[in-house]
This record gives structure tokens, C-alpha cells and sequence, in this order.
């Protein structure tokens, strides 16, 4: 039966074993079906090489020696005797249902729960905002009439001064303020017209 170990990073009797090409600290093993077969090694930097150490039995006694993972802040951390050398490391970690959890957690907590607060907020403020606005024009309002009658009383209220001469009106000079023209026509039976000044603001300055 095959058997494939991704390292993270190990070291034989202290010193770094990794990839013997560019010496990358994370690389694959990969076995056959046959214990003495040597493990066959790359890297993510596309170099292969056949493991001059390590066997197939050797990858199985490091999985069978890895402690797994639990919680997602645990290492996959194994440790085995070969040939007297001692080859320790950490596998890169399988995902466990505590990381889906882990990753679950924070996707609620960054990104659903503040986008439901805010679509909270903004239906509250829809509710609210025609209120409010309402409630402020209605109070406007209110204040202008208070304001309003301080002042009439304060003035002395809006008795009529007798004294008042209206402002003369300016006689229109096409109608000479008579409102309408007269028509000479035999086509119709209307003889005027009326004074589109005069009917606009009965007056011209």
C-alpha cells in the first residue's frame, strides 16, 4: 500500500533534512508498497530525489509515531530511530473538524455577524429616519410659531396702520390699463382682446 507524508520540517540528530537541491526545510515523501524500497522525496521548488535514508518502513513508523492533531492549535509532531540517528519533525496538519469549527468561527465572527448588524441598523434606520424627520420639521415648525406670536405680541400685534397708502399701480402702456384691446376683424365676432400684462400682474414697471 502507498503511503504519502508531507513535512513541514525535520532534523536528524538536530540537523535540518530537507531537500538536498535547494535545502527546502518542507517536502513530500512518497513509498510504495514494499517496506525497503527508499522514499522517493520532493520539494515545491520541483526537485526529486530518492531518499538515500529513509525507507517505506521508515514513513510508516513515522506516522504511526506522529501525535495528530486535536485542536487547531496542535503540531503533528513525530520522532523515530534510524540507524542509530535520530529523525525528528512536524507533518503538515490534516484538517480536523475542530479547524472546519475553528474557520466556521471566525467567518461568522468577521464577516456574517457585521453584516447582519449592519443590515440590522440600516432597517431600524429606515423605520426610524421618517420619524424622526417628521418629528424635527413638526418641532421647526412649532419653534417658527412660538417665535412667531412672541413676536406679534412683543410688536403690538397686526392692527392695520391707518396711515397706509397702498403703492400706486403702474398703468399698462399697451392697454393703457383698460385690460383689452379692441380688434378690427370681419372673420370673428369678438372685437377685443384681453392684456396678457394686465391679466399676469395687472401691472408694469
Amino acid at each position: 500500500m502507498a503511503i504519502t507524508l508531507k513535512i513541514l520540517h525535520a532534523a536528524l540528530d538536530s540537523t535540518p533534512y530537507g531537500c538536498p537541491d535547494c535545502a527546502s526545510a518542507a517536502f513530500t515523501l512518497d513509498g510504495d508498497r514494499f517496506d525497503r524500497s527508499p522514499a522517493r522525496g520532493s520539494c515545491g521548488n520541483g526537485h526529486n530525489w530518492e531518499d538515500p535514508l529513509i525507507t517505506v518502513a521508515d514513513l510508516k513508523a513515522i506516522k504511526a509515531a506522529s501525535t495528530g492533531r486535536e485542536k487547531p492549535e496542535d503540531a503533528d509532531l513525530f520522532e523515530i530511530t534510524i540507524g542509530g540517528a535520530v529523525l525528528a519533525g512536524e507533518l503538515y496538519p490534516e484538517v480536523t473538524a475542530e479547524d472546519v469549527k475553528a474557520v466556521a468561527r471566525v467567518y461568522w465572527r468577521k464577516l456574517i455577524k457585521p453584516a447582519i448588524r449592519k443590515q440590522k441598523r440600516r432597517a431600524v434606520r429606515a423605520v426610524t429616519q421618517p420619524v424622526k424627520t417628521a418629528a424635527r420639521n413638526g418641532a421647526a415648525a412649532a419653534k417658527a410659531g412660538a417665535l412667531e406670536a412672541a413676536w406679534t405680541v412683543q410688536a403690538g400685534g397686526y392692527e392695520p396702520d391707518p396711515d397706509h397708502t397702498p403703492e400706486p399701480i403702474n398703468p399698462c402702456p399697451a392697454c393703457k390699463g383698460n385690460g383689452k384691446h379692441a380688434i378690427e376683424t370681419r372673420l370673428h365676432t369678438t372685437t377685443t382682446a384681453p392684456c396678457l400684462v394686465c391679466s399676469g400682474t395687472g401691472e408694469i414697471d
